[in-house]
């Protein structure tokens, strides 16, 4: 919370002795205080250092500055972008300044213990040894290991900190330890065993830092921190949770409603056509399981009649069945036939980019069969998914669709759910293959 605030306050410091350029000088502190965050909420590295962090500081000043230029300069004021240059210059200086101050202010608070966040090691060999030993020696990383969980009968950390259980101990030691943090380094599990372990309810509102297996060597990424000598990766929780979950009800509700509006013709005609070739019944409605196991009404427009219900809740569909008519064949390779599915998502069922919906027989059957499958119902079904515009759709492998929903869960964001349905939107228009 200081550190923006602090940036802030330098970025737009010049007014008070420059010529007033009011809202330029706001716009480029705005713009900057997003870049230097990516849009969320600061988080101070591990290794604090002013120098460590000024390339992409002065990077993103610099980008910022080149915008609000650009600007002023399409307003024909060639005299007033040299004068902003001048106040970009001196609040890019100030903001360096600042940034000295904070770091040294951060870290005295955490050689205090203001500021220290309690921490498990996941793992206990030889490298976390070395991160407990190295977290002891210097306070100012502000974590404080209080024990580590493995599997191994006798560990190399168990000489500088309590065992606290067996992996599978790991929530009851956030629990009663009252860590907010997870440090994962070196131990006696499986990589499938850790992947469950860390994402436990209790474990979700933990910060989660790791050990890059192959650490020895230089990671070449923007999200790299250390600890002494063994680098650190930041690993984000899935965060369609809170806050961000509100967004992306909005989002839904924004767009289900101008869809609705837009394609009504569209629906309309759909309608009249399914009627016309098939008789009564043009909204086929279809039992699906969506969030947390929750089961809702799936709708689309009908391209074919099942035999019974039996056959619609456990026969996979089969594009090339001879009950499927012309209008049902061009509204499945559309994908004409799933947008009653803007119903679903405008009045909560589903999302408009999320895993794909299946039925309860098939949920059970992959549930068993297929590795973390069931992850996928972390968060709400969708109209359209990162599985279906990589490919995978129709008779695809359901162990890749399910890997590709559990990525799109683990790293969404809003500017991801706009990409899927550009590429969707791209798909249709081409006359791809209909998505299931």
């Amino acid at each position: 919370m200081v550190v923006p605030a602090v940036d802030f306050a330098m970025m737009v410091a010049p007014l008070a002795w420059r010529p007033p350029q009011l809202y330029s000088t706001l716009a480029l502190a705005v713009l900057a205080i997003l870049l230097l965050t990516g849009g969320t909420k600061y988080t101070a590295p591990i290794h604090l250092s002013v120098l460590d962090d000024l390339p992409t500081i002065l990077t993103r000043l610099l980008a910022a500055t080149a915008v609000i230029a650009t600007a002023i300069l399409y307003t024909h004021q060639k005299i007033s972008v040299l004068i902003f240059l001048e106040t970009a210059a001196q609040a890019i200086t100030l903001v360096v300044l600042g940034r000295v101050i904070t770091t040294r202010l951060i870290a005295v608070c955490r050689r205090r213990g203001l500021t220290r966040h309690h921490t498990i090691l996941v793992g206990g060999g030889a490298a976390a040894a070395e991160l407990a030993r190295t977290l002891a020696a210097h306070p100012e990383y502000g974590l404080k290991v209080d024990g580590f969980v493995d599997d191994c009968d006798i560990c190399p950390a168990e000489q500088y900190l309590p065992r606290l259980g067996r992996l599978a101990d790991l929530d009851m030691a956030v629990v009663t330890s009252g860590a907010d943090t997870l440090l994962i380094a070196d131990g006696a599990f499986e990589e499938r065993a850790l992947m469950t372990a860390v994402r436990t309810k209790e474990c979700l509102s933990t910060e989660l830092l790791i050990v890059p297996r192959m650490h020895h060597f230089h990671t070449q990424t923007g999200m790299a921190d250390q600890i002494g000598s063994i680098p650190i990766m930041r690993i984000r929780n899935p965060n369609l949770q809170g806050p961000t979950r509100v967004i992306k009800r909005a989002f839904d509700i924004v767009v289900s409603t101008v869809a609705l509006i837009v394609l009504m013709p569209v629906l309309a005609t759909a309608a009249l056509a399914v009627r016309i070739e098939g008789g009564p019944g043009v909204i086929f409605r279809q039992v699906r399981v969506g969030r947390d196991g929750k089961q809702f009404e799936l709708l689309k427009f009908r391209s074919m009649r099942p035999a019974n219900e039996q056959e619609s809740q456990t026969q996979w569909n089969v594009s090339s069945d001879n009950r499927v008519g012309r209008v049902g064949r061009f509204l499945r390779c559309t994908s004409i036939d799933e947008l009653p599915q803007l119903w679903n998502i405008f009045r909560g069922d589903m999302t408009v980019v999320g895993p794909r919906p299946e039925r309860p027989h098939f949920v059970a059957q992959f549930s068993s069969e297929v590795d973390r499958y069931s992850y996928r119902h972390r968060v709400q079904v969708g109209l359209t998914g990162f599985a279906q515009v990589s490919g995978l759709k129709g008779d695809t492998s359901i162990f890749d669709r399910a890997q590709y929903d559990n990525f799109y869960i683990e790293n969404w964001s809003l500017w991801l759910d706009i990409k899927i349905i550009i590429r969707t939107f791209r798909a249709v228009v081409l006359y791809r293959e209909r998505s299931k």
